[in-house]
């Protein structure tokens, strides 16, 4: 879970550039109800003692239902689950053999999940989230999400689009730790099976309430 929450933007362009990230932000939310990419995600310890932070790379697969329903399949290095059913949220570490439970409704909030999976409109995001258009960059159209709460571990995310096509996030956290995810052979509006976000504890594993 911290490597999701921890642990889904250099002016360059005209002003249509800026309003770009927010007309992909309001089409993405409108338009793509259900997805499916491939990730790699690198997230960087800050810096410390003048030494710059390590980065550690991870890999694996994602996909969504809009409203509330995720899944991030982690392969490497570590084989790790995160799945969100609509109501609960699941962690799975294969090598602990170990499952994290929460409900749903408190885990995300002002998340990246939820600017991805769970708002239903853009309306509904701007409940949780501060948003403003950025600048092009890298061939992608951003949009910068600060939370309203301020209670909580993230301190602000940058999502890049392609088109209507989530592309990649920039997320840092309230330690300074940056978590950027990059998404490929992205998939919109896939049809999905119906047991895609169900989640069984695997025998044996130990199961924690949270």
């Amino acid at each position: 879970m911290k490597k999701l929450f921890a642990a889904m933007v250099v002016l360059a362009g005209a002003s249509a550039s800026w309003a770009g990230g927010m007309e992909s932000l309001e089409g993405f939310v409108k338009t793509v109800k259900t997805g499916r990419a491939d990730f790699t995600q690198t997230v960087t310890a800050p810096p410390r003692d003048g030494q710059p932070g390590r980065a550690k790379t991870s890999t694996g697969t994602f996909e969504f239902q809009r409203p509330g329903k995720f899944k991030f399949d982690y392969k490497k290095p570590f084989a790790q689950s995160i799945v969100a059913d609509g109501k609960t949220l699941w962690l799975y570490d294969a090598d602990l053999n170990q499952v994290t439970q929460r409900a749903q409704a408190q885990a995300l909030g002002s998340t990246p999940a939820a600017l991805i999976a769970a708002a239903p409109d853009l309306r509904a995001l701007q409940a949780d989230f501060a948003l403003d258009a950025a600048p092009e960059r890298d061939g992608l159209q951003w949009v910068k999400a600060t939370p309203k709460n301020k209670d909580g571990h993230l301190q602000s995310v940058q999502i890049g689009f392609q088109g209507d096509a989530l592309a990649a996030l920039e997320i840092l956290d309230s330690f300074g730790q940056r978590s950027v995810l990059n998404f490929s052979k992205v998939e919109v509006n896939p049809s999905l099976a119906a047991g895609t976000f169900s989640f069984k504890a695997p025998a044996g594993a130990d199961v924690l309430k949270q």
